[in-house]
């Protein structure tokens, strides 16, 4: 199937019986520059026509060359005044720098005094009147008006006036193949009365009935539309986000700017920490305030009956990027979650802050999921079970969990979950239990089942990406074409 902008090129073609450039095809056919184009690649493509490229210098005029154009060259200006009497006094600005000093150096005026008042006139020599008659710089400039070519002098001469602008202009010549000049001579390449809209005045006249509408060809190549859409990254969040709140947990928020107490002390790890080295932790100026003193004395005891160190209160009170969302955690069970409440659970989506180096799987800012079950019935079993629904409801079937260390949990695991298409297992994330060192001073509640799980990672495996940088460098092209999850 042609469309009705193939045939017209078709016919036009086979009519001259030669090869046609765009701007010859253009003088033949009833078509934009635009249409012609796409018609003439869609014929390429479809081997009915040999399309060569080139590109050709193409020329116009400055604003300025267009000014003079309208208005005269300044040097024209002045011997058309000469011509009538005037002397240098009548010039404008314009016309006595730019007009008189060229028509002088050409040779087309004289200055002459007035023997009487000793004024200066402007008298006009044959060669000036030979210009006036016939002037290249005007000729040239009404050719280029007019579309003409523009000649190698006259190319020169409106150069050397700095009136001109050369650019390339991309073009095509077009020639029929045997089997395009078989089909141009057919039926079915003669343009027909087509209609290309439906309007609504012939939908209530009924002309519509008589009327030849345009075929569609729906396998013909288009431009490709990108709507838009939900960066990867967000849209994980919200599916995470949707899991959890299936299973029946309610989701916490809070700041990234945390102080130490809630980012490092409550979670009963030591302040000689290695984690807490500026290697790992971003340090910010200025300090907060430290919560209510029984709270405060509950972990400072926890710290110096564990750890045997003397707990300073400076120490806490150092304002820090947070490094994970189990300060979240922290805050949540110190204030939602006193003795004797029901059982509850909490989840966190949020970003992290580690000072370290990036690479193919680091980033120093990164997102983590976070979540927590207070039940005094809570097992560790129950942890293993939740983890592996939630694992299962993203897509990881196959799960298995290995023992770990890490300093506020006792039992520790970690998640891997074993990726089909690289027949390998990775490690998704940490869980375990709070210590009792975490949530009794927090809560006076345990056990407590917690877990922090990497964003990013399972996305890479989903995605087959492999490099956790691409996600946060906006390139356009590759956010275009990511899967949608």
């Amino acid at each position: 199937m042609l469309h009705q902008y193939e045939k017209i090129i078709l016919v036009a073609l086979a009519k001259n019986n030669s090869t046609l450039d765009l701007r010859s095809l253009l003088a033949k056919a009833p078509l934009n520059a635009d249409a012609a184009a796409k018609a003439a690649s869609w014929l390429h493509e479809k081997s009915l026509v040999l399309m060569e490229h080139s590109q050709k210098p193409s020329y116009s005029l400055t604003e300025e060359g267009r000014d003079f154009a309208k208005r005269g060259f300044p040097e024209m200006r002045v011997l058309l005044k000469a011509d009538a009497g005037a002397s240098i006094a009548d010039l404008s600005e314009e016309e006595r720098k730019v007009g008189l000093s060229r028509s002088l150096s050409s040779g087309w005026l004289s200055i002459e005094q007035m023997p009487s008042s000793g004024a200066k006139r402007l008298a006009i020599t044959p060669k000036g009147r030979a210009a006036m008659r016939d002037n290249p710089l005007s000729k040239a400039v009404n050719g280029l008006l007019m579309g003409n070519e523009p000649s190698q002098a006259e190319i020169s001469l409106l150069s050397s006036r700095g009136i001109l602008v050369q650019k390339q202009e991309k073009t095509f010549t077009l020639s029929l193949t045997a089997q395009g000049q078989k089909l141009a001579s057919s039926q079915e390449a003669q343009p027909a009365g087509e209609i290309n809209q439906l309007t609504r005045t012939m939908l209530l006249e009924g002309s519509w009935k008589g009327a030849q509408l345009r075929e569609y060809d729906v396998s013909s190549p288009t431009d490709s539309i990108f709507g838009g859409k939900r960066h990867m990254v967000n849209r994980l969040q919200g599916r995470i986000r949707e899991i959890f709140l299936q299973m029946g947990f309610e989701e916490m928020q809070g700041n990234i700017i945390e102080s130490s107490f809630w980012n490092f002390d409550a979670l009963f790890q030591p302040q000689d920490h290695p984690a807490r080295e500026l290697a790992d932790t971003f340090y910010l100026e200025g300090t907060s305030p430290l919560p209510g003193e029984n709270l405060v004395s509950g972990v400072k005891a926890s710290h110096e009956k564990g750890w045997k160190y003397h707990w300073q209160e400076s120490e806490a009170m150092r304002l820090v990027l947070r490094t994970h969302t189990t300060a979240l955690s922290a805050r949540t069970l110190a204030s939602s979650c006193p003795k004797g409440s029901p059982p509850k659970k909490f989840f966190a989506i949020g970003k992290v802050f580690r000072n370290e180096a990036t690479d193919f799987k680091h980033l120093a800012e990164f997102y983590q999921v976070e979540g927590i079950v207070v039940d005094e019935k809570a097992n560790f079993r129950q942890l293993i079970g939740m983890l592996r629904k939630f694992y299962e409801m993203l897509g990881f079937p196959k799960i298995r969990f290995r023992p770990s260390f890490f300093p506020y949990t006792e039992p520790s695991l970690e998640i891997e979950v074993y990726f089909e298409e690289k027949k390998q297992w990775f490690e998704l994330g940490g869980a375990g239990i709070f210590r009792p060192e975490v949530s009794l001073p927090l809560c006076n509640r345990f056990p407590v089942l917690a877990w922090g799980l990497s964003l990013e990672r399972p996305l890479m495996l989903l995605d087959n990406i492999n490099d956790i940088r691409s996600f946060y460098k906006n390139n356009v092209g590759w956010l275009r074409s990511a899967k949608m999850r």
